[in-house]
């Protein structure tokens, strides 16, 4: 007889790991000296995300974010935050892409190992009015980089 626990599903692990980000999000709070500073908002639902980098030459030193909303939105920024670390400006925007891909529905995004953590949100692309929420920080990156 076989007394093993049976195995968790793969979509209840992702939903462990939006949660914990929610509930304990990394880089969350202010930036002291951020050379990049960018605030959106999802007048859908009304996440808000502030975004600010430090950038140094073409490289995200440091990415930290305050924000309210959704648990998808929270977690997205957490997780984007902790992946942008050290990475060229150039990298940051594949990511954003990547990301964004994901969000429309490419498996083939879904599956890329760059994106690390985020591809908890893969599901998230099945919920189209829930997209903007998991973009949102992304698209702060977009700006805040774009813009200066």
């Amino acid at each position: 007889m076989d007394t093993s626990l049976p195995e968790p599903k793969l979509s209840t692990l992702y939903q462990e790991l939006i949660l914990d980000h929610y509930r304990r999000p990394r880089n969350k709070g202010s930036l002291e000296g951020p050379t990049h500073a960018v605030s959106l908002t999802n007048p859908l639902c009304g996440d808000e995300i502030d975004l600010q980098l430090r950038v140094d030459g073409d490289v995200i030193r440091e990415a930290r974010f305050i924000g309210r909303g959704c648990s998808i939105s929270q977690a997205s920024a957490s997780m984007m935050t902790q992946l942008l670390k050290d990475k060229p400006v150039p990298q940051a925007l594949a990511l954003a892409e990547r990301m964004t891909a994901m969000m429309h529905g490419d498996e083939a995004a879904a599956r890329d190992k760059s994106l690390g953590d985020l591809r908890a949100l893969a599901g998230v692309s099945k919920f189209p009015v829930r997209i903007k929420c998991a973009l949102l920080p992304w698209n702060a990156l977009t700006d805040a980089v774009k813009s200066s």
